[in-house]
């Protein structure tokens, strides 16, 4: 990659010592492409790049839009903008605050959330992701729902003592003899975020400076991920809007069962009871009816191959329907069968009584072969979906039988 520029140097990271400075001044050291769009780096910047699960900042340099931010090569943040700017120049740059302070709040909920599974129950935190409306944490092991409400008390206890943050820089093997909550990644020069009698960490990403500015922390739910647990959860202004979506829904959810919030368990139950009683009256319907229309279906069959066929339309039935119809037919010796009810692909069933000799998926086999479309069955009974019209259906399935 060709590059224009002075000599190039690590980009001073303004945001190590300072997460709420949202402007900035510096000068353009180079410029190139990146992915086909334009890439430049300062000798100075306070955009904080993709890096340790959490995502870029965005802004404005000078007149161009910042739209993404990368760590590259010699400690250099590259910076990719919608409009070239002049290698030498000086440049204006602003952070989009309200995406920083949302990834500030989540970033350093994360560190409280994680130290607290580490204290209480010593479960380390093995990744992290920051996502546009949730974060995740995996841990180490699976966790219970009570040590999991436990570590987000704990938490939250920290959040609300309103603690402050400090920043400070160690070498290696300084750092070495500190008490990190987890192996750092990255050499030379480490960047410690602590909270005081709670969490030490290496970290390079922004956070607020007090953990009152958090505000809340909030997990929202968990799941099995590899033998281990992985965390959902919000922070701040997250949770705000979580707490408003689950309020919404949950009054929305109250007012179609006409009942209070706190009853909606046993509605929910209640509901389910009636489901299954009406599932299991409307199937005896179903059944009752399909035994109707066998007798109707039967009482018109055609001649084919030695035996009484059933090839025809069942209009206002699905798949379901028809292989209820079809089940009926052949309870009486002597008939074979084909169905097709309405819809595109158009469902099929074949079946025979159990005295007769047809395949009725070796059929199936042939009408897909035919026609496209996919089914399979057993040679009693099999069913499909066809992307024909009914009648070439039916007109194959006399062919076929009278072969």
């Amino acid at each position: 990659m060709s590059f224009v520029s002075n000599a190039l140097m690590p980009t001073h990271r303004l945001y190590y010592t300072d997460s709420l400075l949202l402007e900035f001044d510096a000068t353009v050291v180079a410029a190139h492409a990146h992915d086909g769009r334009t890439a430049v780096r300062l000798d100075a910047t306070a955009f904080y790049p993709t890096s340790g699960g959490q995502p870029f900042d965005v802004g404005t340099l000078g007149g161009a839009r910042v739209l993404d931010v990368l760590d590259g090569e010699d400690d250099e943040i590259v910076h990719v903008v919608d409009q070239p700017l002049e290698v030498g120049h000086r440049v204006h740059g602003e952070i989009d605050w309200p995406r920083r302070f949302d990834h500030m709040q989540q970033h350093t909920g994360q560190h409280l959330l994680s130290a607290a599974f580490d204290r209480r129950y010593g479960v380390r935190t093995t990744s992290f992701h920051l996502g546009t409306e949730t974060a995740t944490i995996d841990l180490a092991r699976e966790m219970t729902p009570i040590e999991i409400a436990g570590a987000e008390h704990s938490a939250n206890e920290v959040v609300w003592s309103d603690r402050e943050l400090r920043v400070r820089f160690a070498t290696e093997d300084e750092a070495r003899a500190l008490p990190l909550r987890k192996e750092p990644t990255r050499t030379g020069q480490l960047r410690l975020v602590e909270v005081p009698d709670f969490d030490l960490s290496a970290c390079g990403g922004t956070h607020v400076p007090r953990t009152g500015m958090v505000g809340v922390i909030a997990v929202t739910g968990w799941e099995r991920f590899k033998g281990a647990s992985r965390l959902t959860f919000v922070c701040g202004g997250r949770a705000l809007t979580t707490l408003g979506q689950f309020r919404d829904v949950l009054a929305e959810a109250g007012r179609r069962v006409s009942g209070p919030i706190a009853e909606l368990p046993a509605a929910i139950e209640r509901l389910q009871g009636e489901a299954k009683t009406a599932a299991r009256t409307e199937r005896r319907l179903l059944d009752e009816l399909a035994g109707y229309r066998a007798a109707e279906f039967r009482a018109g069959a055609e001649t084919v191959r030695g035996g009484r066929g059933v090839i025809r339309t069942a209009p206002g039935a699905d798949a379901g329907a028809l292989r209820a119809l079809a089940a009926a037919i052949v309870e009486e010796p002597g008939f074979l069968v084909v169905l097709v009810g309405d819809g595109q692909p158009a469902p099929v069933i074949a079946a025979r009584s159990a005295d007769m000799v047809f395949d009725a998926a070796a059929w199936l086999r042939q009408a897909v072969a035919r026609f496209g479309g996919r089914g399979g069955g057993r040679p009693e009974l099999a069913q499909g979906g066809l992307p024909a019209a009914a009648d070439d259906v039916l007109t194959f399935a006399r062919e076929s039988m009278n072969q």
